[in-house]
């Protein structure tokens, strides 16, 4: 797995991360990293209906491209840091969720880090963004569907 610093790792299997993280440039360098890879970063909530509506398909995309070597799924959620055992922990097992999952609990610097993202995110979830070679190749506010979003990781895998 990837440097954590300013990570509060909650549990760890062998395919699987869970945890809180405090810096947005830290979780930021897991996915902008030069190394060939395709990353699909998904920004939701458990209080987000469409996100939770949505979550189904990335999680049947993610199981169609899991054998692919240069993809990588990861849902980063807005979730409160301290809900993190009571209300995301059980949604991500409840759910099957396989992805890594990181609670960005960086709420200071939250008008610093959604430009960081796409300077044309306004903040609203779910929000999904694809990263290859350390450039965002593609970034959509709003749901998608399984199909636009199979299409858009084939467009860059």
């Amino acid at each position: 797995n990837a440097k954590q610093v300013d990570t509060k790792e909650i549990t760890t299997n062998s395919t699987q991360t869970v945890a809180i993280s405090t810096d947005y440039n830290e979780l930021f360098s897991m996915f902008t990293k030069e190394d060939d890879q395709l990353y699909v970063i998904n920004y939701w909530a458990t209080w987000c209906q469409p996100c939770v509506e949505e979550l189904p398909h990335f999680m049947e995309v993610n199981e169609e491209f899991s054998t692919h070597e240069n993809f990588k799924m990861i849902l980063v959620s807005l979730d409160k840091a301290d809900e993190l055992e009571s209300d995301v922990l059980p949604f991500v097992q409840k759910n099957n969720i396989t992805t890594d999952v990181y609670i960005l609990s960086d709420n200071k610097r939250m008008t610093q880090w959604i430009p960081l993202v796409n300077e044309k995110w306004s903040g609203a979830i779910p929000a999904t963004a694809l990263y290859k070679n350390g450039q965002q190749v593609e970034f959509t506010e709003g749901q998608l569907t399984k199909e636009e979003l199979k299409a858009l990781i084939n467009k860059h895998i």
